[in-house]
């Protein structure tokens, strides 16, 4: 008994002292932020080997060469490298399975109490003189040097505190007069903004009447699209003031349900705010940094005074927008819109986009259309020119022209030949596949979410069962993969460019400790089969049997079959307008209806969301209560509806939603017949909110004004408009309800139209397009300012669905 209690006593004693190290190892993470996909090229650097990521963030803790910065590590090479660079000095690149870890006090541009621990990037004194370098003997030779302070980290010319000043962090200056003086670095714990506070991270959370902030990943009491997931580069978090949108100031939804939401009163602060390149002749992206002199718009029209309210009232002013240089009456981009512009001197016409030249090659485009092209690549997707924005993560992408959050050289400027349009999936730097960065600040890029053309299907293989809505199968002996292939078990044993994988268990040709069979029991690594026991995105992978490459991604089809939202034919995604826009690809929205008069005329759309049922508007029924007095036609193309896909429906059952809204279930008389011409789309999750900006697509073959494709079924992209921003006066004046929502650009010229009410406003997201919207109304079509209002779909999946089971 005494020995049993002895070994008990040792094994608590062993179990105790790895959860101590573990913790440790796991702590010693908290004082880095890690990026993936990142990597600097410095000189000089430290290169180990580490087993963990842990093991790598304790050499760069202990580094004695140089003051070490940051780290990168490759976890499948085992490979650590020490910097003494980051972000904020060096520029990044982008390096498949590379993360970039970063000690966060390195990263800080304020101080703790007197600011011995400063250690950002300010070179300039109270008085705006440039501080001298440390090191330097000129004009001043220091008493305070790197040899006399080696822990005080006076590198550069950054401002520091290493005498613990009172005053806080200084420098010896580069002016001859001045032999030293205090910077104006601002107080962590001081709550202030810069500029709009665009970038305010404070944590105030309450507003300028006194009412508390709701959280921004809650849905209650206000719905909401400012969905902290999908927006990670805003910084959403708790239910702390922000300003997502380009409010003047901060702001959040409240808890109260009589206010929706409030501006918060953040000071501004005292510190001189960043400063930009000003483009005096043209404009580079967007234009925000132009500040040249044009103040006459596209049609001609005189520019209003950013500083008068005659004869448009506005909140653009030089007092809530102080960094944007409103000067006079002069063309500028406040606010994120796509090109510098100006309100108009017009009294009919509020504002209008500028002529100014853009700095690149490639002249602005008049509208911000998005190039057709199939969705998929050909070789290594340089050639690509499709409408995918998404990764293979589902991860959005950054627009090219942005540096918001990942600063790069990949610019339009840069490589004029790229198309780098909008945030559109491209290879400009000749990588294997087309990639964009993400809006994720964690994951600076990723590949995109594409196929290679001829990974497709083979069109001789046995058709899917077109009632089959669900994943093929995925038991072991089927050679495929379910989303990242994590639990591939497959038979294939060659990488993507045919060489042999090295078995699991094997250290040659390539050592490695992190995957084996020992480590990883359940993963499958029994032989040389690829597989994916790191969960990486891109699919299975294996070490390789080529001595000059240690590892390779494999290349495993997707076990997919037919589902909702996912079309045989992949859509054109065409980013133009029903107004004016782009005919569709045949049968490429399978679940876009006509819904036609007894005697077969097309009046409205609507949606096929099951075989037998189809999602409208209310007011597409207001000629009749009788189903009799309709029909549903599916798998068309034309109005005309010559096709051989044909199907035609009677309408045995209508059913309106609640009082006052616009929504409506038509029953068939009998189900369709589901195939690659005739397929639901998803409904949405319950309460669903689509985030802001997302971009998203509708159908029809409603009116288009005169500008070709009659008879068509026609569509258009563009992004979904908060309800918060879609109530303002210069919008739709609070006449949107919480059960539906906006979509379009504001300046017009992209909307549905008479004939596509009732029809579908899908979203994409994860390789599925979701029924979000059901078209409604607006006012007018397409015109500036008024965007069209869906109803909410989400509202009402309850509905749908006790509405279906119950009929």
């Amino acid at each position: 008994m005494e020995i049993h209690k002895a070994v008990l006593l040792v094994g608590l004693f062993l179990f105790t002292d790895f959860l101590r190290c573990h913790s440790q190892s796991t702590d010693v993470l908290e004082a880095y932020m890690k990026t993936d996909g990142a990597w600097i090229v410095k000189l000089p650097k430290s290169q180990y080997t580490a087993k963990t990521v842990e093991d790598c963030a304790v050499k760069c803790n202990k580094e004695t060469f140089f003051t070490c910065r940051s780290f990168l590590y490759h976890e499948k090479d085992q490979d650590c490298v020490t910097l003494p660079a980051n972000s904020k000095t060096d520029l990044i690149l982008r390096r498949m399975s590379v993360a970039l870890y970063e000690k966060k006090e390195y990263l800080l541009e304020c101080m703790n109490g007197i600011g011995m621990d400063y250690r950002g990037t300010k070179s300039k004194t109270k008085s705006g003189k440039i501080c001298q370098r440390w090191e330097g003997t000129f004009p001043h030779v220091p008493n305070i040097t790197p040899k006399t302070h080696p822990k005080a980290d006076l590198e550069s010319n950054f401002c520091r505190n290493p005498d613990g000043d009172q005053g806080g962090p200084w420098c010896y200056t580069t002016d001859p007069g001045k032999r030293w003086e205090n910077c104006d670095i601002q107080d962590c714990t001081e709550e202030c903004m810069q500029c709009s506070g665009e970038n305010y991270r404070g944590k105030i959370s309450t507003t300028a009447n006194g009412f508390t902030c709701q959280r921004w990943d809650s849905q209650k009491p206000q719905n909401h699209g400012y969905i902290p997931s999908a927006l990670p580069d805003k910084y959403l978090e708790e239910n702390y003031c922000r300003n997502p949108d380009g409010e003047p100031k901060p702001w959040c939804f409240t808890t109260s349900p009589s206010k929706r939401w409030e501006s918060c009163n953040i000071p501004r602060c005292t510190t001189e705010p960043p400063t930009i390149v000003p483009e005096l002749t043209c404009a580079n992206g967007e234009g925000s940094s132009y500040r040249g002199t044009i103040a006459v718009t596209v049609s001609g029209k005189t520019c209003q005074e950013w500083s008068s309210q005659i004869p448009h009232k506005h909140s653009k002013t030089s007092e809530n927008y102080p960094c944007k240089g409103l000067d006079k009456n002069y063309c500028r981009n406040p606010d994120n819109e796509r090109s510098p512009w100006c309100y108009t001197t017009d009294p009919e016409t509020r504002w209008e986009y500028c002529s100014v030249p853009s700095c690149g090659d490639q002249p602005r485009p008049e509208e911000p259309v998005i190039p057709v092209g199939e969705e998929c690549y050909e070789g290594d997707g340089s050639s690509y020119r499709g409408a995918m924005s998404e990764t293979v993560s589902g991860k959005k992408c950054q627009f090219w022209t942005s540096m918001e959050p990942h600063r790069h050289s990949k610019t339009p400027q840069n490589f004029p030949k790229a198309d780098l349009r909008r945030n559109l999936c491209r290879n400009p730097d000749g990588d294997r596949a087309p990639w964009c960065y993400t809006t994720d600040p964690s994951v600076r890029w990723e590949y995109c979410n594409i196929e290679r053309c001829d990974n497709k299907p083979n069109t001789q293989e046995p058709p899917i069962n077109p009632t089959k809505l669900v994943p093929t199968d995925t038991s072991e002996e089927t050679d495929c993969k379910v989303g990242n292939g994590a639990s591939y078990q497959g038979p294939t044993s060659n990488t993507i460019t045919g060489v042999t994988c090295q078995a699991w268990s094997s250290m040659t040709p390539h050592q490695h400790a992190s995957f084996t069979p020992e480590t990883h029991p359940d993963k499958g690594l029994e032989s040389n089969q690829c597989r994916n026991p790191d969960n990486d995105v891109n699919g299975p992978w294996c070490y390789t049997t080529d001595r000059n490459k240690k590892w390779d991604y494999c290349q495993i089809p997707d076990c997919d079959g037919l589902k909702c939202g996912q079309p045989a034919v992949k859509p054109k995604r065409c980013f133009g307008r029903i107004v004016g826009g782009c005919i569709s690809k045949a049968h490429s929205w399978p679940w876009q209806i006509s819904l036609r008069t007894r005697s077969k005329i097309h009046f409205c759309g609507g949606t096929l969301i099951d075989a037998q049922w189809v999602l409208t508007a209310a007011h597409c029924l207001e000629r009749s209560e009788s189903p009799s007095a309709y029909k549903i036609v599916l798998g068309i193309h034309t109005e005309r509806a010559t096709e051989a896909s044909k199907q035609e429906r009677d309408v045995s059952k209508i059913i309106k939603g609640p009082a006052g809204t616009d929504i409506a279930l038509l029953k068939l008389d009998r189900p369709a017949l589901l195939n690659d011409k005739v397929m639901p789309a998803c409904l949405p999750e319950k309460d669903y909110i689509v985030p802001s900006n997302t971009e998203c697509y509708v159908t029809g073959w409603g009116e288009t004004q005169g500008t070709g494709g009659e008879g068509f079924l026609k569509e258009t992209g563009f992004p979904v408009i908060e309800n918060k921003v879609c109530n303002s006066a210069a919008f739709l004046n609070g006449r949107v309800k919480e059960h539906e929502m906006c979509a379009g650009n504001i300046g017009g010229g992209t909307d549905s139209c008479q004939g596509d009410s009732g029809g579908p406003l899908v979203c994409y997201s994860q390789n599925t397009f979701v029924l979000q919207g059901v078209t409604s109304w607006g006012l007018g079509c397409a015109n500036a300012m008024k965007p069209g209002v869906y109803t909410r779909v989400s509202k009402f999946v309850n509905w749908i669905e006790r509405s279906m089971k119950e009929n």
